[in-house]
């Protein structure tokens, strides 16, 4: 195998470390997908090895240098993204993904897509007034709605952020759980505010909170309401019924955005319910103003065996169903 080598000029030390991260936390993961060999000169690193892998990783690091020399930061995910990148070209370039930043509250670390599904989501998001983000679980689309949400609060767009679920019993009975009605609710409504709390100050949540400029509720409490200036997101939205899910598109007033989530792999409901976001696909793709995205597998950020197990699934039960079929 012909041997290549390369390297790469830097201004400093300090972009160095930039480059390849603290403990050179970078160089080590590169080297987990290509075995070359990187060697740190202060302002210099050489790449040696196979003539591929260095072409592929010098690709790599210079993107990112370009990045960090726009003044942005570079962490872990980001070259988790490059060598993603270089291993499917269908995806944006990491330059793409980093000119996409989500910026939320001050102190908090921007959002940014990692996949061409988040980018097409985040696109869609920022020009429809209606859209359905649809896929399988980490694909990030509650966490991105919630920072456009926040995004979009902070500069003033919206007056307020709406966070919503269906409080479905997925084999629990609610009535049967302890508390009061927050209390049996509050479960299901645990990963909105995760996601909150990673983009505002919990003293900023609970002030918002008390002066419902923001809320997150159960669906329920929808039924009735005109929904103007606001930034609504409803997920899990596999779990509605027919009826939900037009009583809920149905509360959209002015100036108002309504994004909804969620993955019709995994439905809750009774037996013989249809869900309202597989209705939805079918009565509303047509619709001028409301965008569809669809996420896959590629676009999961979780444990790198996660994509794997959604794969596997998804094949299993798509075997099911052609037997059913017959």
């Amino acid at each position: 195998m012909a041997k290549a080598s390369k390297q790469i000029l830097l201004r400093d030390k300090e972009e160095a470390i930039k480059l390849l991260g603290k403990n050179h936390e970078h160089v080590k993961l590169v080297q987990e997908r290509y075995p070359i060999r990187i060697v740190d000169r202060g302002e210099k690193v050489l790449l040696s090895g196979s003539n591929k892998d260095v072409d592929t990783v010098h690709k790599i690091f210079e993107e990112v240098l370009q990045i960090v020399r726009r003044g942005n930061r570079v962490d872990i995910e980001d070259i988790k993204y490059a060598l993603r990148v270089a291993a499917d070209q269908s995806q944006p370039p990491l330059s793409g993904a980093v000119g996409e930043t989500i910026p939320v509250a001050s102190g908090c670390a921007p959002i940014r897509p990692k996949s061409k599904g988040q980018y097409e989501y985040i696109e869609a998001i920022r020009n429809a007034d209606v859209v359905f983000g649809i896929g399988p679980a980490g694909t990030g689309k509650t966490y991105l709605a919630v920072a456009m949400a926040v995004s979009a609060f902070l500069k003033r767009e919206y007056e307020r952020m709406i966070f919503t679920r269906p409080a479905v019993e997925a084999g629990e009975k609610l009535g049967f759980l302890p508390g009061d009605l927050q209390e049996k609710v509050d479960p299901y409504l645990r990963p909105l505010y995760d996601a909150l709390y990673d983009m505002m100050e919990g003293e900023t949540i609970t002030r918002l909170l008390s002066r419902a400029q923001i809320e997150v509720a159960p669906l329920a409490y929808m039924r009735g309401r005109t929904l103007n200036h606001c930034f609504v997101i409803l997920d899990e939205a596999q779990n509605t019924t027919h009826e939900q899910m037009k009583m809920f598109l149905t509360r959209l007033g002015h100036d108002s955005k309504a994004i909804i989530t969620g993955d019709v792999t995994q439905i809750d409901l009774p037996t013989g319910k249809a869900s309202g976001l597989v209705e939805a696909q079918r009565l509303l793709s047509e619709i001028e103003g409301i965008r569809f995205v669809y996420f896959t597998s590629k676009d999961i950020f979780r444990h790198p065996l996660v994509a794997k197990i959604v794969d596997a699934y998804e094949k299993y039960e798509s075997t099911l169903r052609g037997e059913s079929d017959s």
